[in-house]
């Protein structure tokens, strides 16, 4: 007996639904001082000046090349400057209708979102503290920890900007020392809102002024037996695996990264993420931004 039409149409819309697959394109990009900072603008040195015009627009462009669904952003230089940014990109047709940005004890360069897609939560950890020599030091930039709802589940962003390299103490060349604590206290924090990482589904992306095989960045991707998460490499259409210019030195590096937990691993496409190459991306940025798509299959 042939099965009847109905039937048939059942089955076939039955088998979509099983097929369906929701995506998520995560995104982290230093824009490079979108705040007033004392820098080369027009031929001379201006002091507590704007990101340069052509800089932004150039951005703009290397935003709207992503086409991802949620971008975090560091070195925004706070609200003002981020709702400038989200109404700059909607004038040219770039939608991003959810912002966040993150106050923290850095009162010049923040963390921050923009996002296509609303958020279920918002938290702004900035409590986190760590031993640093004789003192205790806090996490300069804080974390911003923002939770995002999908058809099998929650996934949870932690957005981070570690330490710069710049310091005036001979005891801890480059930062070092500071850095690898603000790690292992977001590391901590991170530990406390999922025990268990590999049932977990979170992300730990942004600048971490490191690179991968560095202490800030090992200590989060495992703490004893622990795992907490797994680094996604990345390259650009030519193959090439930096993320950032360093001018005065003419040297390239990967500091940029993003870190999925275990839990989540199996849902980045490719297993890999990619590396921004727009050709935009040098004007707008000593950073180029890295991108992963995530499949979550009904």
């Amino acid at each position: 007996m042939k099965p009847s039409r109905p039937l048939l149409i059942g089955w076939f819309l039955a088998l979509l639904v099983c097929g369906r697959s929701e995506t998520l394109t995560v995104a982290t990009y230093n824009v490079e001082n979108y705040t007033l900072a004392d820098r080369m603008a027009e031929g001379s040195f201006r002091k507590a000046y704007p990101k340069p015009e052509a800089e932004k627009t150039a951005l703009r462009a290397v935003i709207r090349s992503l086409n991802a669904d949620v971008i975090a952003l560091q070195e925004i230089g706070g609200e003002a400057f981020l709702k400038e940014l989200q109404r700059d990109l909607l004038r040219e047709g770039t939608d991003y209708s959810y912002a966040e940005v993150l106050n923290a004890a850095d009162e010049d360069r923040h963390v921050a979102v923009l996002s296509r897609r609303a958020f279920t939560s918002v938290t702004r950890h900035t409590d986190m503290t760590f031993k640093y020599f004789d003192g205790v030091e806090s996490v300069k930039r804080g974390m911003l920890e923002l939770h995002l709802a999908t058809e099998t589940g929650d996934v949870a962003l932690f957005v981070v900007h570690l330490k710069s390299r710049y310091t005036d103490r001979k005891n801890d060349p480059e930062s070092a020392l500071q850095r690898a604590g603000e790690a292992t206290a977001i590391r901590d924090r991170v530990l406390k809102i999922f025990p268990d990482p590999a049932r977990a589904r979170f992300l730990i992306l942004g600048d971490f002024n490191d690179t991968r095989t560095s202490r800030p960045v090992r200590a989060m991707l495992e703490r004893g037996k622990t795992k907490i998460a797994e680094w996604l490499p990345a390259e650009d259409g030519r193959g090439e695996r930096w993320t950032h210019w360093f001018k005065r030195e003419d040297s390239y590096s990967r500091v940029d990264h993003i870190l999925v937990s275990p839990g989540l691993l199996p849902m980045v496409r490719g297993q890999a993420g990619r590396i921004g190459d727009a050709p935009e991306t040098i004007a707008a940025s000593d950073h180029r931004p890295l991108v992963a798509l995530f499949d979550f299959k009904k």
